[in-house]
């Protein structure tokens, strides 16, 4: 597919702010199209992430307020085209911080660049910034002296790594990171229950050093015969391109030689049955057709020594809602207007803890609720030194040919789900 074009829906002539054609690829008037169908497609409510005019298939994505798009005649790989694209938004936002229409324009000369060595013929090629990073500046004077010599980097074995980086203190810092995702119902059941694990470095390691990373993964246990009582299953497990898959493949270890500095190493998930680790309950009373009151509980269901930080917890109220007061045993909350919702702020939320929020609002039309329904309840929090799955990391081994001794650290950190899973309101209670 050729290289991907940025445009910008308010633009009169919906032309594209940057285009890269090659030889071959689909004819510009064709790719003149694609604002025109994604409109159309917008209004009858069929809009798509793949779209087709005639033999050109458009595969797009939106970041701010800038489209990617990537052409193809032909039945290509959909994940790669996306993964690809994706990654584009990655690189630029490494180079301008943020990534719309102002940067582009501001460095549009930095972008042709970019383009040239993110694809070639329709093929992805380096697409890590770091690497990118040590031949393509936002100097000018650099951009010429980068088109002459190119970094052995690029043509490396290891691509994602330079040679000759020397630290003084070699030392590796591994965050395990876990999401929680929860959806629970009214009566208090679990209907959803996954937990999201990524695994990231950050990597100060002198040299081109091995790395063998252990975790207390079952199937490891079950070949090596070991008890599986404290081990974890993980599935849909996504590495590093760094990582040798063919041994993890034999016998599940995980070699490789890092990047310098921070990446995420791999990402997995588990579906597994989690009792929800912030417990919410709620009672609506309503007082006749003038006010309304919102009573919420909060329980802390996880071990004692562990700590819940920044928690917020987001109750959703009628939209014609007025006069706010807010009395909790802990904590602040603040009524949002322009979201409909109150925020619950607790800094720090102990382990078997429980608190109490009470908000009071003016209610001119309570039927009106009815009809509106309710939203649910989100929560987010993050506790450090935690994990729900239980996963381990049981030793990182640092292997160099000069030798030298190197300092691993591990942290936890359990945190809600990105998604904000909710939790469904409890009873309601009317008054006269």
């Amino acid at each position: 597919f050729p290289i991907s074009r940025l445009q910008f829906p308010h633009q009169k002539k919906k032309e594209p702010l940057i285009s890269r054609n090659y030889k071959g690829d689909v004819n510009m008037a064709e790719i003149d199209h694609f604002m025109p169908l994604l409109m159309q497609k917008e209004e009858e409510g069929a809009l798509t992430p793949l779209l087709t005019h005639g033999k050109v298939h458009f595969l797009w994505i939106k970041h701010s307020n800038l489209y990617l798009v990537a052409t193809t005649l032909k039945n290509a790989n959909a994940s790669l085209v996306y993964s690809f694209l994706y990654k584009a938004v990655e690189v630029f936002s490494e180079y301008f911080k943020e990534l719309e229409e102002e940067s582009i324009r501001d460095n549009f000369v930095i972008v042709y660049e970019l383009l040239d060595e993110l694809m070639d013929f329709g093929f992805p090629q380096t697409t890590d910034s770091k690497i990118l990073q040590e031949y393509i500046t936002q100097q000018g004077n650099k951009l010429e002296t980068g088109r002459s010599r190119v970094p052995p980097t690029v043509t490396n074995a290891v691509s994602w790594r330079s040679e000759g980086i020397k630290y003084k203190k070699n030392e590796v810092f591994i965050d395990v990171i876990e999401s929680v995702n929860l959806l629970v119902s009214a009566n208090g059941s679990v209907l959803l229950s996954e937990i999201v694990g990524t695994i990231k470095l950050k990597v100060f390691l002198s040299g081109m050093p091995e790395l063998r990373l252990g975790l207390n993964d079952r199937v490891l246990f079950e070949l090596t015969g070991r008890n599986k009582n404290k081990s974890v299953e993980l599935e849909d497990v996504k590495f590093h391109q760094c990582v040798r898959l063919s041994r993890f493949d034999n016998d599940r270890t995980i070699s490789f030689i890092p990047p310098d500095g921070d990446f995420e190493l791999m990402s997995y998930r588990l579906n597994t049955q989690v009792k929800p680790l912030i417990w919410i309950e709620s009672v609506i009373e309503k007082f006749s057709h003038s006010r309304v009151e919102i009573m919420v509980k909060a329980k802390g269901q996880f071990k004692k020594q562990s700590v819940a930080n920044s928690v917020e917890i987001a109750v959703p109220v009628p939209s014609d809602a007025d006069s706010p007061r807010f009395k909790t045993s802990v904590g602040s909350a603040k009524y949002l207007p322009e979201k409909n919702v109150v925020i619950w702020n607790i800094k720090s939320f102990p382990g078997g803890k429980e608190y109490l929020m009470r908000a009071h609002f003016g209610l001119p039309s309570v039927e009106k609720e009815e009809v509106e329904g309710r939203p649910p309840i989100a929560v987010k929090f993050e506790i450090p030194y935690f994990t729900v799955s239980g996963i381990q990391v049981r030793y990182m081994k640092i292997i160099e040919k000069s030798g030298y001794q190197a300092l691993p650290w591990v942290r936890y950190i359990t945190q809600s789900g990105g998604k904000r899973i909710p939790m469904r309101w409890g009873a309601t209670q009317t008054r006269e």
